[in-house]
């Protein structure tokens, strides 16, 4: 048993699965703290409720006796995970006794999730994604509603939304914001339908002993030619979080985060209209160097013919060999050219 549990999230809007996560870390400590994020922001589609609208749906959709136990606790976004960390703690130390045994409560859904593992002293509650759908899924049909139809709407996702739910977002439909937000998800919509696409590569420059990591590409475009570890961003990652898995899915690298970043020196984005045969495709470049360390792990990942540790004196001879512009990427941070 823990004295304190706390679960995070945004809630927009609040759906049986985060009443599960709830009810989880309400059976877990006597005190449960509900971190309510994104809070403080303009109202958007991704953020339409403001924390105290939030806090009143949860509250709501709770017995009074759970009720008692649960304090919310609003924090804004920094778009900077150490930030956004202190703040969530700092807050939380505001909250309980100094030594609380304190529990996490939370799922990995995504890439989104990866702050479940921010918080070290905080034992890990997980528990399985309840249902089949989130808050995004509900927010896309309520906004391609009317005030009038916003029940029949959720119908297909009823089962997914607590009742007190349904009832403050058939209330809000009736606010002047809703037409406001449905304008910004009509003109999104569209926007998405009509507009060109734009592909966001993440690499990694891979320094170790004065010789760089390389793959040699396994599949079209490009197949048999060499390049630095790269992939697509997925579309819940920060660049960050889709470099590290491009080390770990393209070259099996099994280096620890903490040790990257203390190896990261810089990013530059590679953005010429005309860098890739792939379509309009922005790359952004980490360069990490490792010293004298020793050669970490690395496997052919699932792109890859073969990773060799190269010497950075024979890039220069190898410039035909590379991919797009795989070559100019490592001439940027390791200066090939200009020695």
């Amino acid at each position: 048993m823990y004295d304190t549990a706390i679960c995070i999230g945004r809630f927009e809007p609040v759906h049986n699965g985060h009443l599960a996560l709830l009810r989880r870390a309400l059976d877990s400590a006597p005190q449960v703290i509900v971190v309510l994020g994104s809070a403080w922001q303009a109202r958007s589609l991704k953020n339409p409720f403001t924390w105290q609208e939030r806090e009143a749906m949860l509250r709501a959709a709770l017995p009074a006796a759970a009720n008692a136990r649960v304090q919310t606790l609003a924090v804004r976004d920094h778009y900077n995970e150490a930030l956004w960390v202190n703040a969530v703690r700092q807050g939380v130390a505001r909250i309980t006794a100094g030594g609380a045994r304190t529990a996490l409560v939370g799922h990995f859904k995504d890439a989104t999730s990866s702050y479940l593992d921010a918080f070290p002293g905080w034992e890990l509650i997980p528990v399985p994604r309840q249902g089949r759908i989130d808050a995004a899924a509900i927010r896309d049909a309520y906004f391609g509603a009317t005030p009038d139809t916003v029940r029949p709407a959720l119908a297909p996702l009823a089962n997914e939304i607590p009742p007190s739910t349904l009832a403050a977002l058939e209330r809000f439909a009736q606010t002047p914001q809703y037409p406001a937000l449905q304008e910004d998800w009509r003109m999104l919509r569209g926007c998405r339908q009509s507009c060109t696409p734009v592909f966001v590569a993440v690499g990694a420059v891979l320094r170790c002993q004065d010789q760089v990591l390389l793959m040699r590409r396994a599949s079209a475009p490009g197949k048999g030619l060499l390049a630095v570890p790269e992939g697509c961003i997925a579309p819940r990652e920060t660049v960050w979080q889709s470099c590290l898995r491009a080390l770990r899915e393209e070259a099996r690298c099994t280096l620890p985060e903490a040790a990257l970043r203390a190896a990261f020196r810089s990013m530059a984005v590679f953005d010429h209209p005309e860098r890739s045969q792939r379509g309009r495709t922005l790359a952004h470049a980490h360069y990490f160097n490792l010293g004298t360390s020793a050669f970490p792990t690395a496997q052919t990942g699932d792109a890859a013919l073969q990773l060799p540790w190269t010497p950075i004196v024979q890039l220069a001879a190898m410039e035909e060999e590379f991919f797009e512009d795989h070559f100019h990427i490592l001439d940027h941070f390791l200066s090939i050219t200009t020695g």
